[in-house]
């Protein structure tokens, strides 16, 4: 069989689409360029003021820390009305509803916890607003509420940061960063504000378990210095 000049043409294009479409499609898993679907976002000079969404609480130590979620919320709770305040320099998750602080847990952070997160390995806590992609049971820290770090505002940061020569210009941006628990018996690391994570925020076993109940894929998350 005989292909015309065009035919051929034509063939390479697609060839060479289809090549260009994997190598992109690897690296947007590995984290060296975003995916297609953020890019408005990304470029919107408008969205790239930093918002907040909560009004941290006044008090400086844990709130309700005493009482269970059942015992506040009366055992009823709408998880449309939730969101997750974490405060680095606190070392505090408070939960809210409807914008008021309900209730506080301690946690701990990345084993670098000073500071942003712009690439993968830099042990950091990223900060902004987020929003849980998905929740579940993890056999070694009792649940993972995953972040959908990173997202446009984690993106914009990354490349100024790129510019700017704060980072490699070949740098990963990271992925899989969320709220967890301890390994078993692991409770002290909380205790002793022993930041042992890459990234993620952990908590007690038990606290986790009583956020993963009242969040959902969607829930919003505001992590701030």
């Amino acid at each position: 069989m005989r292909w015309n000049k065009s035919v051929k043409t034509g063939l390479v294009i697609l060839l060479s689409l289809g090549a260009l479409g994997v190598v992109y499609s690897v690296c947007d898993r590995l984290g060296y360029i975003f995916p297609l679907a953020l890019w408005s976002d990304i470029m919107c000079e408008e969205c790239s003021k930093q918002m907040t969404y909560h009004q941290p609480p006044p008090e400086t130590g844990l709130i309700r820390g005493n009482k269970s979620i059942d015992e506040l919320f009366g055992g009823r709770f709408d998880k449309a009305r939730i969101s997750v305040l974490i405060e680095k320099s606190k070392y505090r998750l408070t939960i809210y509803q409807d914008k008021r602080p309900i209730k506080s847990y301690p946690v701990v952070l990345g084993d670098n916890p000073n500071g942003d997160k712009f690439i993968e390995g830099d042990r950091r806590t990223p900060e902004g607003i987020f929003h849980l992609k998905d929740l579940y049971p993890h056999p070694q820290w009792s649940k993972f509420l995953w972040l959908d770090y990173p997202n446009a505002a984690s993106w914009r940061k990354h490349l100024t940061a790129k510019q700017a020569g704060k980072i490699p210009w070949y740098a990963s941006i990271g992925k899989d960063v969320g709220i967890h628990g301890v390994p078993s018996n692991g409770d002290n690391l909380i205790d002793t504000q022993a930041n042992w994570t890459w990234g993620c925020i952990s908590l007690k076993t038990a606290d986790v378990n009583e956020i993963y109940r009242v969040s959902r894929s969607g829930t919003l998350v505001e992590i701030i210095p």
